[in-house]
């Protein structure tokens, strides 16, 4: 439910923008406080969520439902744009496929950041800042999960739980052997890659070996070449034929919660300092499914 608070659209300075709903009702559930909205216009066809993480005040927007890739996320966040004027960075938050290699032990539930083509300084700090926080003393994240259970009824937290199912990652030469929606209850545990040591296993392979890729989905590749931002993805699967939903709730959370913890890292004299984005070219530059990470933080 909407606050009472109601500011102009000239003070919101960061733009949220998911994919699914379900990563932006894991986003709304991290505001300290949702804002007041505003009417929809004629030109403007995004909905919004607003409201604030500490000082920061936060606009949420979602691509249209059954809309996906490059081309929808690149008109969201030109829209937004065109009605919020002093936006100085964006977070790109929601879920992903994971990549696991030797040296890059990924699992279902991690954070992985994405760090290409230069986000904005005041982000890259406090990157650098979360990074080093977090040889001393723990994440938050953890603690912004728990308060999930606090602010919705129990029926609506389950949504974001972490799932009572074992995390299994299968050898890539084997292929799920039920409906591609449904858990892998029947899929045989001994074809599993034992450990620690896109629906396709063995393109997925080829990426995290020649380019180094620990995470792929469908978004941010051409978006990120042109709003400056982060690109924050939980993990949900393994990008093969095993892929089901049962992670994605827990990995929406996940990641809204760790986009939080960065966000109160980031202080508002830094947002303030930071150039406001002016435009979103129209034609992306980026095709595919592709999102290289520099930076990957394990929770």
């Amino acid at each position: 439910m909407a606050g009472k608070t109601c500011l102009s659209r000239d003070e919101y300075t960061v733009g949220w923008i998911c994919a699914l709903p379900l990563e932006m009702a894991a986003a709304t559930v991290m505001l300290d406080e949702v804002h007041r909205t505003y009417p929809s216009n004629h030109i403007d066809h995004n909905e919004y969520v607003l409201g604030h993480i500490g000082e920061h005040n936060i606009v949420v927007a979602c691509l249209p439902s059954g809309e996906y890739g490059i081309a929808p996320a690149t008109t969201v966040a030109m829209q937004l744009l065109s009605s919020f004027h002093s936006i100085r960075f964006g977070l790109m938050v929601g879920i992903g496929g994971g990549v696991p290699k030797e040296d890059k032990d990924i699992r279902l539930g991690d954070i992985v950041v994405s760090m290409l083509n230069r986000p904005p300084p005041s982000l890259l700090t406090a990157l650098s800042k979360l990074k080093a926080t977090h040889y001393t003393k723990p994440s938050q994240v953890m603690n912004f999960l728990a308060e999930i259970e606090q602010k919705l009824p129990t029926e609506q937290a389950a949504n974001f739980a972490r799932p009572t199912q074992t995390d299994h990652l299968f050898l890539d030469n084997y292929d799920h052997t039920n409906n591609h929606t449904q858990p892998c209850n029947g899929c045989d545990t001994t074809q599993t890659v034992p450990r620690p040591v896109v629906k396709d296993s063995q393109l997925r392979d080829k990426l995290g070996r020649e380019l180094g890729v620990l995470c792929v989905e469908m978004e941010a590749a051409g978006l990120m070449n042109n709003y400056p931002c982060l690109v924050i993805r939980g993990i949900c699967d393994y990008a093969d034929s095993h892929k089901n939903k049962e992670w994605q709730g827990h990995a929406a959370a996940v990641a809204a919660a760790y986009a939080k913890e960065l966000l109160l890292t980031v202080s508002a004299d830094q947002t303030r300092n930071t150039r406001v984005i002016t435009n979103v070219p129209s034609s992306p530059t980026v095709s595919g499914h592709c999102l290289i990470i520099i930076y990957v933080d394990l929770i």
